[in-house]
């Protein structure tokens, strides 16, 4: 009776705006993967008036439900499927009674600021990537995002950069970094960043 085969977990971290999110995508579209963002699993802040909800600190590991995505990653790492919660960013709540299949496949990456954070996370990773970028340019890349996408002025993307983003940044993301199997810049061409994780992969007998 043959076995259904495990899957490679991939972790991939970065402070917001180093191109972790680019990165992650273009690997699971060369290696056939499920792409896994924990932003999808912010606490759902529903019981919150609305005008209140976009002041909460994003930023900050207790925004996320870390409980329930180490649970999903686990039972991808094994083989299993999982029902993934389905999150509205406009009105930062989750959608009651929606959820996503997802299936395992060959690949999982496990993509998102706090990726490396987590302790229970990261020993369910064959493999982990630290995007780095100066803080200048993730700031820059934000501020072009977030007022194309989100309407937002660039005075309040830097407000709550300056606020939130960059503190938990320092305090929660960058430590992370030493928990990575490698570094990758963010200011390098996306081919050769792929270029080097696949190196190393392929290397380590991983692929």
């Amino acid at each position: 009776m043959s076995t259904r085969p495990v899957p490679l977990i991939l972790g991939i971290a970065g402070c917001s705006g180093s191109g972790k999110t680019t990165l992650a995508r273009e690997l699971a579209a060369q290696l056939q993967g499920t792409l896994f963002p924990l932003d999808l699993y912010y606490r759902d802040l529903s019981c919150f008036p609305l005008d209140e909800r976009h002041k909460r600190n994003f930023d900050h590991p207790d925004s996320l439900e870390s409980e329930l995505f180490i649970e999903h990653v686990r039972a991808l790492a094994a083989g299993q499927p999982i029902q993934r919660p389905v999150y509205d960013f406009a009105t930062h709540a989750r959608i009651s009674g929606r959820t996503q299949t997802v299936l395992p496949g060959k690949v999982v990456l496990v993509e998102g600021i706090l990726a490396l954070h987590y302790a229970e996370l990261v020993p369910l990773y064959h493999f982990s990537v630290f995007v780095n970028a100066p803080q200048p340019v993730c700031l820059a890349r934000r501020i072009h995002r977030d007022m194309r996408e989100r309407g937002r002025t660039e005075q309040s993307v830097r407000e709550q950069y300056h606020a939130a983003v960059l503190p938990m940044a320092q305090r929660y993301v960058l430590p992370s970094a030493a928990r990575a199997s490698i570094t990758v810049e963010g200011t390098d061409s996306i081919d050769w960043s792929v270029e080097q994780v696949l190196q190393r992969l392929h290397q380590l007998e991983l692929l």
